[in-house]
This record gives structure tokens, sequence and C-alpha cells, in this order.
């Protein structure tokens, strides 16, 4: 039997969906997704297997121009995406008119890889708006396919799975067929409880904060975590604490939830909240978090 496998790169500008679309593909929760921009700091793969395909899909940061060192080790891992891409994604949302940096729209225009365009969040739009978007598209990236989608409402999600599996090009599988993603289970500790605090916490807060796992036993019938959330100032820990330690608390609670939802098993997690001083443009501390690699 003829087996497909390949790498397709998704791309485009923050809160676009690009996270909701991989989850849909792979049936897991492996990108957190919240409505706040840049919450993807990292690039993640899911694996999808079937009998005779592997695709391996990998969900980037949003297009941004970078202010910090953290913002340019997140458009690393967006360049790194065209260089090994065989079927590149590029989405965009109902409404908007261009990427936000001029030299990643170009590669996309010149690209030598099948290129399709998602336009996402069609059931926030009318009919006569749908069809100004793709005439709009359709002559800005003339070398895509367009496809108009609801990642989050499942609508034409199918129709796209299947057509990058028709793209994919003849190769034994890249990964073991049982294998959901190339990420630890610490890294996906450490997004829930960032997940967490995306949702709960506003203004800088949530762009300061880092998670490192310190500890993981997992036993027979309970995993015990010990997890360190980073902060770049005393007051910003504060925050994090809130009154009586309870903001901290309804993190861990909302976290160990879905913990427990992930690993199928009984969680019990401590947090605790430390500063490191301007974290997010130390270099050093960028590769300790796995940035920057």
């Amino acid at each position: 039997m003829n087996h497909k496998a390949g790498f397709v790169n998704i791309i485009g500008n923050p809160n676009v969906g690009k996270s909701t679309l991989m989850n849909a593909f792979v049936g897991e929760k492996l990108s957190i997704i919240t409505s706040k921009a840049q919450t993807t700091r990292h690039r993640i793969l899911g694996i999808v297997n079937g009998d005779d395909f592997q695709m391996v899909l990998s969900d980037t940061p949003g297009i941004i121009k970078p202010a910090y060192e953290l913002q340019e080790s997140m458009m690393g891992f967006v360049k790194s995406a065209f260089e090994d891409a065989d079927v590149l994604i590029y989405m965009v949302e109902i409404g908007e008119q261009e990427l936000k940096d001029e030299a990643f729209f170009y590669k996309i225009t010149n690209s030598k890889i099948p290129v399709l365009l998602l336009l996402n969040k069609i059931d926030k739009s009318n009919q006569e708006q749908l069809e100004t978007q793709v005439q709009v598209w359709s002559e800005k990236v003339s070398n895509a396919e367009i496809f108009p989608i609801s990642a989050l409402e499942g609508f034409n999600v199918k129709e796209v799975f299947n057509r990058i599996i028709d793209l994919l090009p003849e190769s034994p599988a890249f990964y073991p067929k049982d294998q959901l993603t190339d990420k630890p289970e610490r890294f996906f500790i450490n997004e829930t409880i960032r997940e967490k605090i995306l949702i709960h916490y506003k203004k800088e807060i949530p762009y300061a904060v880092e998670i490192e796992t310190e500890e993981f036993f997992e036993e027979e019938n309970i995993i015990r975590i010990r997890a360190v959330i980073m902060v770049e100032r005393e007051t910003q820990k504060g925050i994090i604490i809130g009154h009586k330690g309870s903001a901290l608390k309804r993190v861990g609670v909302e976290a160990r939830k879905d913990l427990e939802a992930f690993f199928g098993k009984q969680i019990h997690l401590e947090t605790y909240v430390k500063v490191n001083k301007n974290w997010r443009s130390n270099q050093n501390q960028l590769r300790r978090f796995g940035y920057n690699n």
C-alpha cells in the first residue's frame, strides 16, 4: 500500500484560529486557545495518523513585529515553518486584509509548495461579505486554494483535511504511529497553567509569565506536579497570587481539572510564584525555557 506523510505548517496573524484548527484536526487539545493575541509561543507539532498516511501539523505563533527578545524567538519558529513544509496553510479571518510582515507574505505568494488559504470565522459573516473576501484573497494570493471555514464550528474542516491528504507526498511515517506530538508531558502542564493565566489576568500580566514544571511524579493512580509561575516584577507576583491566595488557587483548580482530563488520572498540582527579572529579554533564560533553540 502506498503511504503518504508530510509536514503541514499553519501560519497567520495572531488570534485567527490556528490553534483551534490544529486541535480540530488532531482531536486533542494540544495548543491553548484564548481570545488574547500571542497565545501560542512555541512551534507545536500535532501528529494525525491513518493506515496509509501521517500528517504532521505545526501550529506557530501569530505573526507580529517583534518588540523584545521573546517575540524575536517566536518569529524564529514561524520562519522555520517555511523551511520544512510540504503543505502550507495560510489562515486569515473574515475582515482581515493583510499579513503583518511583508517578508512572510512574499514567501507565501511565491511558495513552490501547495498553499491552502483558509478564510476562517465565516460563521461571523454573511454571504455577500464572504464572497467579497474570497475575491480579495484570490487576487492577493493567486497561488493558493481558498477554503472558507469555521474551525470552531467544524464547517469545511473535514474537506480541508481530505485535501491536505491529497497533497501529501508519498513517504514513510516520520514518527511512531501512536505518537500524538513532539512535546513532553511537562510542556502541556506548563501550557495548561499559562492558559488559565491568559484567561483570568489582564494587561501585561499574561505576557510577563512563564511556567516551569519542577517536579513530575507519576504513580499508578495519581500524578504529583510541582510548577513555578515566573513573573518579571514583585508587583506582578502579588497580582498573580491575589487576596489571600484566591487568584492563584483559581488558576490551580482550573488547570488541575484540565490536566486530569488530558492525562486520564487524578492530579495533585502544587503551584507557587517567583520573580525572574526581565526574563523575556534575557537570552540565557529564553534558552532555558525552550526559546532560541
